[in-house]
């Protein structure tokens, strides 16, 4: 945790580390695996919205527990930004980290892959490979996502890249409202 600010490394003091060794092959034991990837993730949800810093919406999308599917929002300048979360839990894992995926923003940034996974190689996979089997989809998330969108929502907003929502319905509703204000 060197070099971490003193939020990082409180909220990451907070979040439960993992103990068992297994992947989605792996029968009872990623089961129990589950249940502590829960308990991690309710632990690090809780401890955002104590601080006034949730950001995230997340569940697995099937029964098996390896694809993940939600929501995350960075606030930029006052306004919200949101994005549909997913990733697939790979068959390595715990050893390997998950590949977390921005699919709206395929393409808007050179730190992606294609389809939308976000580029976690140079910082966050030493990170991962250092702390498996302890670290889970909480940390990835914590140490992953949280840094990545703080770093790239800015740029994709000053850019021009990404747009808010109230910005891309306003020239649908002034051509609507000058339609019908022509109409009368």
């Amino acid at each position: 945790m060197e070099g971490w600010d003193k939020g990082t490394k409180s909220v990451v003091g907070e979040i439960p580390m993992l103990s068992t060794r297994a992947g989605p092959r792996d029968g009872d034991a990623w089961r129990q695996r589950l249940k502590e990837e829960y308990r991690a993730l309710i632990a690090y949800t809780s401890v955002n919205k104590s601080k006034d810093n949730d950001w995230f919406r997340i569940s697995a999308a099937n029964p098996e527990g390896t694809r993940w599917e939600g929501t995350c929002w960075y606030v930029h300048n006052l306004r919200r930004y949101e994005f549909p979360l997913q990733f697939d839990i790979p068959i390595a894992y715990p050893q390997v980290a998950p590949e977390i995926e921005l699919p709206t923003l395929d393409g808007k940034t050179h730190k992606m892959y294609r389809g939308g996974k976000i580029c976690l190689t140079v910082h966050f996979k030493p990170l991962w490979a250092k702390n498996c089997p302890r670290f889970g989809l909480a940390h990835a998330l914590c140490l992953g996502l949280a840094p990545w969108l703080a770093a790239e929502v800015p740029i994709l907003v000053d850019s021009g890249m990404v747009k808010h929502k109230d910005d891309e319905a306003a020239p649908a509703d002034g051509a609507a409202a000058s339609g019908s204000a022509t109409a009368s």
